[in-house]
């Protein structure tokens, strides 16, 4: 596999050509981090798609289970993502000894989370029951979640292990098995839901089945993959064991939480408006959704440079060149800023035609067009607050952060989209658009706290011990 590392700042480079070759590299970085994180996504649209197929309540059932098992990933994966910005500065350091122990470290805290997770998945019986399902909607979803969690292992091994591969510049790496977990996931999915080769019709339960084994077989061809290539024969994980260690595992932790804890306040925060709109009806409700996906879609593209720039950031500052890393964090924000745009008056030109690719219901595409209007003015806010923050994920700096997003969107945003949605307080009561209202005014005040956190921000040495060189 071709593997693309990143390159040292050169020295003495004009302003203009060194901001251009730090933009290509960043795409180079981000690229492959767009495609793994569109198959990521992929593989919930095929499931929802498959499950829906099959039946009202295998479609209910597997998108109750994915709501209770996906914000506890992501708070794993936020917690598993500081190994990437480590690792990076190690490389940019040209410390690789210390490449290892760290990873092991990381796979200590995976295996943590995989217990955890399969403890708390398999015994969701009272959170169903307060939910009052149908009876065979819970035993669906039930069902679903313990066929998921055969594949918890091998899904956290991924995050892990992608510390490694993206911290070292390696990031077709997890795209390639990305890729392979989607292309396995389909057909398994065809075969447990419905009932093919022999075996019985599974539906929802069967989705569960299906996303466990692309998950293991894709972990399982990581494993081979890093065992096997010439890439990684100076990086063994079985020669280059570590045992735990407590401040190894505390500095991940340090880091690591507080992304966790932000992903988290983000995704629940998103999933307890779904909750309060719900009483506003159907039409409501899937217009909502279809506003909320078209910007989900959209945001995969400044999520995957976000990313990009944790790793350039903290592979810079590794290598000691803060002023290039300095460079490359607020260069970003053009980058950022000319996305938005174009997202913005795409939205704002084109809500008909969007919402018309995904419904018919003249009621509901009425509601979609409303709240992509909304959309387009969200999609500025959310593009600079999400370079920002990953900007400080690069520094390390990750605990100031977290309590601007949860002031931002718990003590903000949703307050105020509860008052504009529900009430007359402020003015009369906009329906859905006021929680969009809200989700806009919380992410102007993260952005505008995050850049000033940014641009105020001085690194400290010892967070990123300097390999020096010039830079000029």
């Amino acid at each position: 596999m071709d593997e693309t590392h990143q390159p040292l700042p050169e020295a003495r480079q004009p302003l203009i050509p060194r901001t251009l070759s730090e933009w290509r590299t960043l795409s180079i970085l981000g690229g492959p981090i767009l495609i793994a994180q569109i198959a990521q996504m992929a593989n919930g649209v095929i499931d929802t798609i498959m499950a829906g197929h099959a039946s009202a309540e295998d479609l209910a059932a597997v998108g109750i289970g994915g709501s209770l098992w996906m914000p506890l990933f992501l708070f794993f994966v936020g917690t598993l993502s500081a190994l990437q910005p480590i690792i990076s500065g190690f490389n940019g350091a040209r410390t690789v000894e210390k490449v290892m122990p760290t990873t092991w470290q990381g796979l200590y805290l995976a295996a943590a989370g995989t217990v955890l997770m399969i403890l708390l998945l398999t015994n969701v019986h009272p959170v169903l029951a307060r939910l009052e399902l149908e009876p065979n909607t819970a035993r669906i979803t039930q069902g679903y979640l313990d066929a998921f969690c055969w594949g918890v292992p091998a899904l956290l091994l991924i995050t892990a292990l992608r510390g490694l591969t993206d911290g070292l510049g390696h990031t077709r790496v997890i795209m390639a098995f990305s890729v392979l977990s989607t292309l396995i996931n389909l057909p398994l999915n065809y075969i447990f839901i419905y009932g093919k080769l022999g075996l019985p019709a599974m539906g929802g339960i069967g989705c569960g089945w299906a996303t466990a084994l692309s998950n293991s077989v894709a972990a399982i061809a990581l494993l081979i993959y890093l065992n096997r290539s010439p890439v990684y024969r100076s990086f063994h994980l079985l020669a280059d064991w570590a045992k735990p260690d407590k401040t190894g595992l505390a500095y991940i932790l340090k880091i690591g939480i507080p992304i966790g804890f932000t992903i988290f306040v983000e995704a629940s925060m998103f999933a307890v408006i779904a909750l309060f709109i719900a009483p506003l009806g159907p039409v409501v409700v899937a217009g909502h959704q279809i506003a909320l996906n078209v910007v989900s879609l959209l945001f995969m593209l400044p999520l995957s440079i976000g990313m990009a720039l944790t790793l350039r950031i903290s592979f810079l500052m590794g290598a000691g060149a803060p002023d290039t890393a300095r460079l490359i964090s607020r260069s970003s924000l053009i980058l950022a800023a000319t996305t938005a745009l174009v997202f913005a008056t795409s939205l704002w030109l084109f809500t008909d035609s969007i919402a018309a690719l995904y419904t018919a219901d003249p009621d509901v595409r009425a509601v979609s067009v409303r709240l992509l209007a909304f959309a387009a003015l969200f999609q500025i806010a959310d593009v600079i607050q999400v370079t920002c923050i990953s900007a400080l994920r690069g520094y390390k700096d990750t605990r100031i952060p977290m309590f601007i997003m949860l002031f931002s969107f718990w003590g903000l945003g949703l307050p105020l989209g509860y008052a504009l949605t529900f009430t007359n307080a402020i003015t009369e009561a906009m329906g859905a658009a006021g929680f969009w209202v809200g989700l806009t005014v919380g992410l102007v005040s993260a952005s505008t706290l995050l850049g000033w956190r940014l641009f105020r921000f001085a690194p400290s040495t010892q967070a990123h011990p300097p390999r020096p060189i010039t830079d000029t």
